[in-house]
């Protein structure tokens, strides 16, 4: 499924970058639809009984810090300079396996900047961008750390650590920079067998490139398991209750860190909310539905404009939507020039993926428009290769980050995959378009990539309760793309003290991108430990 995380920072006051991630051009998408929830997992890490994983809940871990993970509360952290202004770095062990603590360790990258004052220190403030696969600690340095706002920064050190397989923290690495520019280029419209086995073998190739790369840590990198390292850092900050803000896959870390640690729950803010007891294939077509109103929207502002590429005043979002897929369509056929230094050409899948990309935020409507002008009217794509290279984290010199290996092992890990067999994916097809008539058919394609995955699922669907936390404020956006706003209203039924909090919008996320209402209300909850009124709606 899309990568679930916050749109990376556009300006100061616009952070987010959390657009869908992994695979082919969707693959991305697709392993990124697939949220991770590990109910299995979860069970089997807090000793849940339950066996209808519809009904199943996570169990919280007894409050008594076992003897066997003593050493690993007990360390202690050695901060050094980041490089990076305001910034200290640190390195902190996790056991590789909770089951058997004695096994070996993870080393796990922490930075923080210290609380900068006014006021009286509240303590840590941990936070996550989502992903899986986004590093927290670039989100720190980049945004978190310099763009939360000021007396946000003043009372809390702002911490962030890269969870297990991702960036700084032993990163899960699965193909070199031009295999990966041949798989993001995959066509995952397959228009007869010659192509599904192509896809088919492009999903295997990714997977066995990340078995061989950490076959052993592969088997260690879900929801559950980043929790529970959060617990252990949470302690050795010297913090008696975990503070936190996830966006994106972020809510379900930070949501499992409730279900898990219920009495250690202190401020939490969980925004663009995952449901963890959705299966991954309801989870994609939800997402695909979400893309879809996200897309009907840019559509509408589009016919506004006089020179929108997809048509006139007029013009409705249905037909804007038919011509998009036509233009798609003729990029299958003949892909377009982009000027890449590398070679790569515009096909559909690399054009979809940008597309999709400028999606997860309304700010971005206005560079998808101009660059869907420069490739349907005059024949370069390079614009749409931009808006795919940054959905994908390719720099220029053709590399990439391992956000997308990330998303794919932590995802195929926390639930049973969406389809098994090309033959599902088949008779799957026409709900996903009924969902999106643009974007249906790729992603339920992309959506088959855990099923080669060479570990085998930890996780299933399940609820998170957290009875007996403090009060946890659940943000939705009622038209969120990535993150419907139905995930939300879930996740803060669930939660025995969740508060839901809405904004009525467009765009992935909502805190720090330009409403006060939201802004305020979460600033108050950090500072004052208030949580927003019951029903509160912030257009």
């Amino acid at each position: 499924m899309h990568a679930l995380r916050s749109p990376r920072p556009r300006t100061r006051t616009g952070h987010r970058r959390c657009r869908p991630l992994t695979g082919l051009g969707l693959l991305a998408v697709a392993a990124l639809l697939v949220p991770a929830c590990s109910a299995q997992g979860a069970s089997t890490a807090a000793g849940s009984t339950s066996t209808a994983a519809a009904q199943a809940v996570l169990t919280p871990l007894p409050t008594a810090t076992p003897s066997a993970l003593a050493p690993y509360y007990g360390q202690k952290l050695s901060w050094r300079d980041c490089g990076v202004p305001g910034f200290q770095c640190t390195t902190m062990k996790a056991p590789l396996d909770y089951a058997k603590p004695d096994g070996g360790d993870v080393r796990l990258a922490v930075a923080r900047k210290k609380a900068t004052g006014p006021g009286k220190r509240i303590g840590s403030l941990l936070v996550n961008p989502g992903g899986p696969g986004g590093s927290a600690i670039g989100y720190l340095q980049q945004y978190a750390g310099v763009g939360y706002p000021a007396p946000v920064r003043a009372r809390y050190d702002m911490v962030a650590v890269d969870p297990r397989g991702v960036a700084r923290s032993e990163p899960v690495e699965c193909l070199d920079g031009p295999k990966m520019d041949a798989y993001t280029q995959t066509d995952v419209t397959p228009d007869d067998q010659r192509e599904k086995t192509e896809l088919v073998d492009a999903f295997k190739t990714f997977a066995e490139g990340c078995g061989a790369d950490a076959p052993t840590l592969l088997r260690h990198v879900s929801t559950v398991e980043a929790a529970r390292d959060m617990d252990i850092l949470r302690a050795l900050l010297g913090d008696e209750k975990l503070h936190y803000v996830g966006a994106s896959y972020g809510t379900f870390l930070g949501a499992t860190y409730a279900g898990l640690y219920p009495k250690r729950v202190g401020r939490l803010v969980l925004d663009g909310a995952m449901d963890p007891s959705l299966s991954a294939r309801r989870m994609n077509l939800d997402q695909t539905k979400g893309f879809e109103t996200a897309f009907q929207s840019f559509a509408k502002d589009c016919v506004r404009q006089s020179d929108c590429p997809l048509g006139g005043r007029g013009t409705t979002p249905a037909q804007v939507g038919r011509n998009l897929t036509a233009f798609f369509d003729r990029l299958d056929a003949r892909p377009i020039p982009t000027g890449d230094a590398d070679g790569r050409t515009l096909g559909e899948s690399l054009a979809t993926t940008g597309v999709i990309a400028a999606m997860y935020d309304e700010s971005a409507w206005g560079e998808l428009s101009e660059a869907l002008t420069a490739a349907v009217k005059r024949g370069d794509g390079s614009g749409l290769l931009a808006l795919s290279d940054s959905y994908y984290e390719r720099d220029p010199d053709g590399r990439y980050s391992n956000l997308m290996f990330a998303n794919a092992a932590v995802n195929c890990l926390d639930l049973p995959p969406s389809f098994d067999t090309p033959d599902q994916v088949t008779k799957a097809v026409p709900s996903f378009e009924a969902a999106s008539p643009v974007f249906g058919e790729g992603l339920a394609w992309s959506s088959l990539n855990c099923a080669y995955w060479p570990v085998g699922p930890t996780g299933e669907p399940h609820r998170i309760e957290a009875k007996g936390a403090a009060p946890i404020v659940v943000v939705g956006t009622t038209r969120d793309p990535a993150t419907p706003y139905r995930w939300a209203r879930s996740l803060a039924g669930q939660l025995a003290s969740g508060r839901l909090l809405t904004y009525e919008g467009d765009g992935h996320t909502a805190y720090g991108r330009g409403s006060s209402c939201i802004d305020t209300a979460i600033d108050t909850y950090l500072l004052r430990g208030t949580p927003p009124a019951k029903g509160k709606r912030c257009a």
